[in-house]
């Protein structure tokens, strides 16, 4: 899959037991990866690490991306080759209810984990995981390339706009040597998929109104976002990783999202959800008088195509299916770890 870079190597990976992350633990695994973990307890109830027993497959610890001392500690007995940060506060109006958590987590969280890499010689790769939010977006249905300002408007999107900033200081500071750790910052767009179970996110509000036979609340259905399936940015971490190391001039700051015509409203994605879902499945539109969000976001993506023949490999409706045949496996009762393995392979294969 990758040249075979990634078997035996020790890979960490932070906020592996999210969504995100434990998805990310799967496709390492089947890289032959050595796999570890550095993360607080899974954030929701249900959550996908538990569902799949990762932490029975991966070298799992429990910890604060925050706390130091701990994180040093870690990464130092580990002496991983390769580090993906994705540990972080990942949501919007999280953001606004406790700034202060997350600017703590998603800033010195950065600055913990950078430092820590500073300490452990034995890493050749660093990719940070932000978000496409880290652009300062004027809703003027602009597409952003990655030569753009970053000034996220609320405190989540500006703290990855942080994080970013803190990455590029460290990496011209410590890591511009030649003989150094190759890093790499990814923006990466709204990720759907199997086992997101987390609170003011699209998708598991439709798969929770599908398992009550409800209609799907929809808050904002004009908001369009760069809707992709959680493997898309996770391949192509895990191909900017290995090519950095390779070519260090390819170390730099990636926008990772769908073709623009699958960049899509969230009416949109919920039509597809119905369609596929059945059961006479509807949406309605209930206004949301919440806190600020932009309504547009759209990214180029030419750089890392150009950069690595990096495309993405399912387009919208083919993500939305896949979601949902995860989804009907956990209701029934099925092994979604083995679903997981079955949609990575059908992935690849593309």
């Amino acid at each position: 899959m990758f040249n075979d870079f990634y078997k035996g190597k020790k890979v960490l990976v932070t906020g592996h037991t999210g969504f995100k992350g434990t998805w990310m633990c799967a496709l390492l695994k089947m890289a032959g990866a050595d796999v570890y973990g550095y993360s607080l307890e899974p954030p929701t109830d249900p959550n996908l690490f538990e569902l799949t027993d990762m932490a029975a497959k991966i070298h799992s610890e429990i910890g604060d991306i925050r706390d130091f001392p701990h994180l040093n500690g870690y990464v130092q007995s580990v002496k991983p080759d390769v580090i993906f940060h994705l540990a972080a506060q990942p949501i919007v109006k999280t953001g606004y209810t406790e700034p202060r958590l997350t600017y703590e987590t998603n800033v010195m969280g950065t600055v913990n984990i950078l430092e820590s890499v500073r300490n452990c010689k034995s890493v050749i790769s660093f990719v940070n995981i932000t978000t496409d939010k880290v652009y300062d977006n004027t809703d003027d249905k602009y597409v952003y390339s990655e030569g753009d300002r970053l000034d996220g408007y609320d405190p989540y999107s500006n703290s990855k706009s942080c994080s970013e900033l803190v990455t590029h200081s460290y990496k011209r500071s410590f890591f511009s040597d030649g003989n150094e750790c190759a890093i790499s910052t990814v923006r990466a767009g709204n990720v759907i998929g199997g086992g997101d179970f987390a609170d003011f996110r699209i998708i598991p509000d439709c798969v929770a109104a599908g398992m009550a036979n409800k209609e799907i609340i929809i808050r904002n259905p004009n908001s369009i976002r760069p809707f992709q399936h959680v493997l898309e940015p996770l391949y192509a971490y895990m191909l900017i990783a290995q090519s950095q190391v390779e070519d260090k001039k390819l170390s730099g700051c990636y926008n990772v999202g769908p073709n623009i015509e699958d960049c899509v409203s969230a009416g949109v994605i919920a039509d597809l959800f119905c369609k596929y879902w059945g059961n006479g499945l509807k949406w309605k539109n209930v206004s949301d008088n919440g806190p600020h969000e932009s309504n547009f976001l759209r990214l180029d993506c030419s750089l890392v195509k150009e950069t690595f023949g990096y495309s993405p490999h399912w387009n919208i409706e083919e993500a939305v299916k896949k979601v949902i045949e995860w989804s009907k496996v956990w209701i029934s009762g099925g092994d979604v770890f083995e679903c997981m393995n079955k949609q990575i392979t059908e992935f690849i294969s593309r």
